[in-house]
């Protein structure tokens, strides 16, 4: 920014409208009063809605409270020492790094310059014995001509400048290169060719040494920089990994912290809560309505003192009132000189310690005479202290873009995550929904399938009791139906009688034998109780012994049997001893296959009981697991929502701590870079202007600025 620029902006500043600013102000302060009145009516309905519901489980939460305090300001101590020792080592390596880099700049740039010191003193070298061994060549061989050649007389220079071989020998060889060539072999020449040849044996040792000493010197320079740089990459890992550890704590500690003020807050309002409930909230409910009205009169005028101010008339009244812009405007040379000061308290400031160096430059340019040596040190030192500011800057600017990285991409793991888990828990709803109903479908079938049993196993009883009852009474109905058809054979087809068991007189019993003997009649074709023989139950047959009969009296004339009528009766008989038969047959092969597909009914009924229940078992264990992987999913979220919250905070805390420098990282690098070039400006002009000077181009200087 030039003088001008600076002079014109105070002007303007000086000819704004103070009382905008009040007014500003007073509006922001009436924002400020509603805010913290929204807030206070919000925390206030919540308590309220505390104080009814009671204070049952606020002495469980005091004790878990207080056990969870300790325990997290213990953590956050620790992650705090653990956060400061990593910072100290993430400022170490770069410090390091940085050493190490600059170590590899200046090997470097020792290295370049002894590689070209080399190659002159190499090619120097190389001309010279390639020189020296012509020379010796041609003199050897009878020298016709070399004197009068361009190699002879720089070699001639070349002896002249040496510094390293004696007069003697130095007076031999420039005579002899200085005198006349005759053509012919002068005996004196072998005493010039051993000179040569030492010379050219001094060069190319001198070569081979330097060429060694090359050699050494780059094998140290390779060894130096692989070395260094293996430093550098193992800086540049732990600062990678440091970076990376910092970001992750701060999360962690922003959790901590937020848990802990948390805990506390909720830990400090329980117990006054629980001291004395009732009354607190009385007091809380008084107290809240007082401020109301309080606040309602703070803002009512705050309102009337805007409207006043704000009044259009009011506002004219104070542009013509207030101080104009003459108050304010000063002569070119004295806002020069204030521009200087100004830049010398301003490097003071940066420096952030007193600086009585800046203290005397500011004396000596209102016109004091100093030594201006100890200034010249202050200057240097200013800009050393500089130069470490700007190296800061350069590390916590690339902190900063790592830590924003490292962030960013957590949060978006995180959104990530949480969205990831919304899903998973509506596919969980929907999983339970789904195998509930297919639980409730399997149980109602189940019982279905049971009362179905039941009824079928009912059903099948009556089914077989029907059987065996019509069983029974074919059974005796063709018992009955073969009586009747053998009785009637005795008498009319007596060939096909078949006569029913009888006793023998031996198992008549004593009752018996005495019914005989006075006259009776036994029934020899059942037992003595009664009871049948045999199956013919319906035969009976009666034995009379009759002692000394008297002679038959007078009958009628012989009967004659009705043979064809009886055919018909016996006929019949047969045919329904057949429908019985038929009857009986097909009721037994009707229970048969009843019984058989009543056994397959019951065993499919079985199976499929067997594979519903476990089907059900199956779900109902489904349904179990999709509850816990529901629970866990949503502890999950909540956790991840809770992290997710933090590095937020975390991000919001990054940007509280690095936008201003990122913002203004160019233009405070820019104003350095011009107060270090101002400060070796005031240098060189300390160091080699008079007193008046000084002042001159001081405030020039200071001025541009």
């Amino acid at each position: 920014m030039t003088a001008s620029n600076a002079v014109q902006e105070s002007v303007e500043e000086a000819q704004a409208n103070p009382i905008r600013k009040v007014v500003t102000m007073l509006q922001m302060l009436e924002k400020k009063v509603r805010a913290e009145g929204e807030k206070e009516d919000e925390l206030f309905e919540k308590f309220m809605c505390y104080c009814k519901t009671g204070g049952s489980t606020l002495s469980a939460s005091i004790s878990a409270a207080e056990a969870k305090v300790p325990a997290v300001g213990s953590d956050i101590e620790e992650a705090e020492a653990k956060l400061k020792q990593d910072k100290e080592d993430l400022k170490n390596a770069q410090t390091d790094r940085a050493a190490a880099k600059a170590a590899m700049a200046e090997a470097t740039s020792i290295r370049e310059k002894e590689a070209e010191a080399f190659a002159a003193e190499k090619s120097e070298l190389v001309a010279n014995i390639d020189m020296m061994t012509k020379a010796t060549n041609a003199i050897v061989n009878g020298m016709t001509g070399f004197l009068q050649t361009s190699e002879a007389q720089s070699l001639k220079k070349l002896v002249e400048n040496r510094q390293d071989m004696n007069d003697f020998d130095r007076q031999e060889i420039v005579s002899f290169l200085s005198g006349s060539t005759s053509g012919e072999y002068a005996p004196k020449s072998g005493e010039i060719t051993g000179i040569l040849k030492e010379m050219t044996d001094t060069m190319s040792k001198t070569l081979a040494d330097a060429e060694a000493a090359e050699a050494d010197a780059i094998k140290s320079y390779n060894e130096l920089m692989s070395a260094k740089t293996k430093e550098v990459q193992a800086l540049t890992r732990t600062i990678e990994a440091k970076t990376k550890r910092i970001g992750e704590l701060a999360v962690e500690i922003v959790q901590m912290k937020e848990d802990l003020s948390d805990t506390q807050a909720a830990l400090l309002d329980d117990k006054k809560f629980l001291a004395n409930m009732d009354k607190d909230c009385a007091t809380r409910t008084a107290e809240h309505d007082a401020n109301q009205k309080v606040r309602g009169e703070e803002l009512v005028a705050l309102a009337d003192t805007i409207k006043l101010l704000n009044d259009d008339d009011a506002l004219e009244l104070f542009k013509k009132t207030l101080p104009g812009s003459s108050s304010f405007l000063q002569t070119t040379g004295t806002l020069q000189r204030a521009r200087a000061l100004a830049k010398v308290k301003e490097a003071k400031q940066r420096a952030g310690r007193p600086s009585p160096g800046l203290d005397f430059i500011a004396l000596a340019i209102q016109g004091k005479k100093v030594d201006f040596s100890k200034v010249i040190k202050m200057i240097d030192d200013m800009v050393a202290v500089l130069n470490k500011e700007q190296a800061d800057d350069n590390d916590k600017k690339e902190y900063c873009a790592k830590q924003f990285d490292f962030a960013d991409d957590k949060k978006k793991g995180l959104e990530r995550g949480v969205s990831d888990l919304e899903k998973s828990i509506a596919k969980a709803k929907e999983t339970i929904s789904a195998l509930g109903e297919e639980i409730e479908a399997l149980e109602a079938g189940i019982k279905a399938l049971d009362k179905s049993v039941a009824e079928a196993t009912e059903q099948r009883q009556e089914e077989n009791k029907d059987f065996t009852e019509l069983i029974a009474s074919d059974s005796a109905a063709k018992q009955l139906l073969g009586i009747a058809k053998n009785r009637l054979n005795k008498f009319y087809n007596p060939k096909l009688y078949k006569a029913p068991p009888k006793r023998d007189a031996s198992e008549m019993t004593d009752e018996e034998r005495a019914t005989l003997a006075a006259g009776g009649t036994v029934d020899l074709t059942k037992n003595a109780d009664g009871s049948a023989l045999s199956d013919t139950r319906f035969s009976a047959i009666s034995v009379h012994h009759q002692v000394a009969p008297p002679p038959p009296p007078a009958t009628a004339a012989a009967y004659s049997k009705k043979s064809e009528e009886s055919n018909g009766v016996i006929s019949m008989i047969d045919l329904l001893i057949k429908d019985l038969d038929k009857e009986m047959t097909e009721a037994e092969t009707e229970e048969k296959n009843s019984q058989a597909d009543y056994e397959q009914s019951m065993k499919d009924s079985a199976e499929k009981r067997a594979q519903d229940s476990k089907s059900l078992t199956d779900k109902e264990s489904a349904k179990a697991e999709t509850e816990s992987d529901l629970e866990a999913d949503t502890e999950q979220k909540a956790a991840t929502t809770k992290e997710l919250m933090a590095t937020l905070s975390y991000i919001q805390s990054l940007h509280a701590e690095c936008d201003w420098l990122l913002q203004y990282f160019d233009v405070r690098k820019e104003a350095r870079d011009g107060e270090i070039d101002s400060l070796k400006n005031a240098k060189a002009v300390l160091s080699g202007a008079d007193f008046s000077l000084l002042q001159m181009q001081g405030r020039s200087l200071r001025g541009s600025a």
